[in-house]
């Protein structure tokens, strides 16, 4: 019986003694109230130091010497400027001096007018009968008939002046197919009217489908 009274109170004071650790540990962790800081005189001496009393001293520098003074006033004489002088390259001179030339006119050379001739010679061909003949044609003259139906004009003829680069003969035609007087009812039709070009037969020539002609030269 004893011996379990002595386990019995042993475990009650265990229990007491872990209740009363629990309590402990419960008002540990509780927040608590504010209290006043207690003065500190040494803290506060650090954090403010003391000030002394009294204006603040300004530095006093000596008055300057009476000996550094000049006895009378220095004369400061002033300096001759330097001027830069600045030399034209050789190109530039040659160039002004091209410029200053003035440029001789050029005057346009005037052509001389083309020579003007009395007759026109012209070539023709008949291309159905292979008949061709050379003829001349007086400018402002009768008109003059190639094949009975053929009929040339001539207004003019010239030719190529001494300067021309080509020597060449022009003659100003009017050529129509005109069937003679017997035809009735025959219209007269005009198939070339313009310049002809002795240097260039196939491009001033006249094209018809039966006839082909052009200007062989020009005479006096």
């Amino acid at each position: 019986m004893r011996r379990m009274r002595a386990l019995l109170m042993g475990v009650a004071v265990l229990g007491l003694l872990g209740s009363g650790g629990v309590v402990a540990a419960a008002l540990q962790d509780a927040p608590q109230d504010a209290q006043p800081a207690t003065p500190d005189p040494i803290g506060d001496l650090l954090r403010d130091p003391p000030q002394t009393s009294g204006t603040p001293t300004t530095p006093v520098e000596p008055a300057p010497s009476a000996d550094l003074a000049p006895a009378s006033p220095i004369v400061v004489v002033p300096t001759d400027p330097l001027v830069v002088a600045i030399l034209p390259e050789d190109g530039a001179d040659k160039a002004d001096a091209t410029e200053e030339v003035p440029a001789k006119l050029v005057e346009p050379v005037v052509p001389n007018r083309r020579q003007r001739r009395r007759v026109a010679i012209v070539e023709a061909i008949d291309k159905v009968t292979a008949q061709s003949m050379r003829f001349e044609v007086e400018v402002g003259g009768r008109p003059v008939r190639f094949n009975k139906q053929l009929v040339f004009t001539a207004r003019a003829c010239e030719v190529s002046a001494p300067e021309e680069l080509v020597e060449d003969s022009v003659a100003y035609l009017e050529i129509s197919v005109e069937p003679r007087a017997s035809a009735r009812n025959v219209e007269t039709r005009q198939v070339f009217k313009g310049w002809m070009f002795a240097s260039t037969p196939a491009v001033s020539g006249l094209e018809h489908p039966i006839y082909d002609a052009w200007i062989v030269g020009c005479k006096a």
